[in-house]
């Protein structure tokens, strides 16, 4: 309980701090990804914007005090169950129930850091996806929907995270870091 009031006591201050048309409800995007910015060390925009969307449930472009508390208790305090799901739903760009190689791609070309080098870039990048496949992808599972198309079902997600914590945030750093 303490805990809550705590992050309605700090929702309510940031959205005061705030001179927005969307104060009164709550945060807008900017706002919110100024929070994870300052508050979680985020850095990635493709990932921030995609943790929004997360947040957001009502999909009405801003965060609510519900969708706030709501969010932050998987995103601070969640079971691995959780933030197995968050992390699916913030890596399915297109929200289709699968990550594609080329979701995979775009995250991982957003959130490596640029190398200088003769070598193309997205090579590397391309072989990384292949590699988060084969390690990701259920090819002996007859439940799971995994069809050799280069997607990765959730069902395929949620068993290698639950073999490998690691892979939690294999595409991209979408939970706050340890501070």
């Amino acid at each position: 309980k303490s805990e809550v009031e705590c992050l309605i006591k700090l929702f309510d201050m940031l959205v005061a701090e705030s001179s927005n048309r969307f104060a009164a409800v709550g945060f807008d995007r900017n706002m919110f990804r100024d929070t994870l910015h300052s508050a979680f060390g985020m850095t990635d925009d493709m990932i921030m914007d995609r943790v929004f969307r997360t947040f957001d449930r009502d999909n009405d472009s801003c965060i609510s005090v519900v969708e706030w508390v709501e969010g932050l208790s998987v995103f601070l305090r969640g079971t691995i169950d959780g933030k197995t799901v968050y992390c699916f739903e913030v890596y399915d760009l297109n929200g289709d129930g699968y990550i594609s190689r080329e979701e995979m791609f775009q995250m991982l070309k957003n959130s490596l850091l640029k190398q200088p080098s003769e070598e193309d870039p997205d090579e590397g990048i391309k072989d990384l996806v292949d590699i988060a496949l084969k390690k990701m992808a259920s090819t002996h599972c007859d439940t799971c929907d995994y069809d050799h198309d280069g997607k990765l079902s959730f069902m395929d997600f949620e068993k290698a995270v639950r073999d490998e914590n690691l892979l939690l945030e294999a595409f991209g750093p979408c939970l706050p870091d340890i501070k």
